[in-house]
């Protein structure tokens, strides 16, 4: 959550909840106070009280499964953090590709029923990361709302095909394959060849090893030949102090900088009920899309999420996403030359967008869109609300940056 012009969120919160009575339930109802609605938490102080309280996740798969838990966060997120009259300001909030209407609708009715908004806009995500790749761009004619956004967070991977502001929605593709998962695969690594690390800190030692040292190879053969070549010069340690009982420990970092970001490529490594790898899916979500799209969907690949900061990222999936698209060209050439015609036609070209702002990219998207001067007119405001009800928050018109 932030304001509008800020490069990045003014607070990260998970959206987590715990409370002492859950609000929908009989002991609330009959409660003599009053006042159990005020006394939960949201983010990291909800998890630090887990163990008394419980802990909830409105949120599941990007969707919103709990309003009432969600209605509450909205609430902390306003008055405690960003501490603003909700009523004083427009607000964007973003959804996943195919959020059904009726949480839209549902959105609307908090945003304007609850917290008395004057205008909202909901935004997808995906074409808010695409937008916000264009101040990276060289050419204004680069600055486009047609591309196809990689989207890989913590928990799935998804590959979204935009056209003029408009997801395909019948071309996404999507792998459960992401942040979490590669977090598992080098804590499963270390626990196999028996490093040293706490048991209760294992899953922090693999995620600070998968931000600080993973990146992705050219070639997975010619990686593992120079680890085992040079093993002094390519293999890091890793030291720390146990939380709980002081001592110091040490742990090699070996092939799992290199298979970590491997997964994404080569995916049968880690599950081999998900072996398609990622520039596979990305062809056959550019390849499902209409014809007159296709050359701008190759030529504008952007990357959003933590997943796709790894080093090189971008450059291995552009390679590899070229060679599948020049085995297809050529291939089509020797077909046509079989049957003697003489027709060759133009190489598709691609390019894999990397930026600076891959991390916070649907945020930095929706900061632009927010802070200029038409946002309010793109806006559904109070007034529309009151007067045709929530059903106004169906369809968005497509923002004209």
């Amino acid at each position: 959550m932030g304001y509008a012009g800020n490069a990045e969120p003014s607070y990260i919160v998970p959206t987590a909840i715990s409370s002492k009575v859950d609000l929908g339930s009989d002991d609330f109802v009959r409660s003599k106070a009053g006042l159990h609605d005020l006394e939960f938490a949201i983010g990291d102080e909800a998890t630090a009280r887990a163990a008394a309280f419980g802990l909830k996740y409105p949120i599941r798969h990007g969707l919103i499964d709990n309003w009432n838990d969600m209605e509450r966060i909205w609430q902390r997120c306003f008055f405690r953090y960003l501490r603003c009259d909700p009523e004083e300001h427009h607000v964007l909030l973003t959804e996943p590709p195919l959020n059904p209407p009726e949480n839209r609708e549902q959105a609307a009715e908090i945003m304007f029923e609850t917290f008395g908004v004057p205008g909202m806009y909901i935004a997808v995500q995906a074409v808010l990361a695409l937008a916000a790749s264009w101040p990276f761009r060289a050419k204004e004619e680069d600055r486009t709302l047609t591309g196809t956004v990689i989207d890989s967070g913590d928990g799935v991977t998804h590959v979204i095909p935009i056209s003029d502001g408009y997801v395909l929605g019948s071309c996404i593709r999507h792998v459960p394959l992401a942040g979490l998962d590669i977090t598992k695969f080098i804590h499963q690594q270390l626990r196999e060849r028996g490093e040293p690390v706490p048991p209760e800190i294992a899953l922090d030692v693999a995620k600070a090893i998968k931000e600080q040292h993973s990146y992705v190879c050219r070639d997975l053969a010619d990686e593992f030949r120079r680890y085992d070549a040079k093993p002094d010069k390519y293999i890091s340690k890793m030291t720390g102090v146990h939380p709980r009982t002081k001592k110091p420990w040490e742990v090699d970092i070996g092939y799992e900088k290199f298979l970590a970001g491997e997964m994404f490529f080569n995916p049968e490594i880690y599950d081999d009920k998900h072996p398609t790898p990622l520039p596979t899916l990305v062809d056959r979500a550019i390849q499902a899309s209409p014809i007159d799209a296709k050359r701008s969907l190759y030529n504008n690949v952007v990357l959003s999420g933590g997943s796709t900061l790894m080093k090189n990222f971008g450059k291995r999936l552009q390679q590899d996403l070229r060679g599948i698209v020049k085995d297809r060209f050529d291939a089509n050439r020797r077909r046509l030359a079989a049957v003697g015609s003489n027709f060759v036609g133009s190489e598709v070209k691609v390019k894999v967008v990397t930026h600076g702002m891959q991390r916070f990219a649907v945020f930095f998207g929706g900061s632009m869109m927010a802070s200029t001067e038409q946002f309010p007119r793109y806006c559904h405001t109070k007034a529309q609300y009151e007067e045709e009800g929530s059903r106004i928050a169906r369809h968005n018109p497509v923002f004209g940056f």
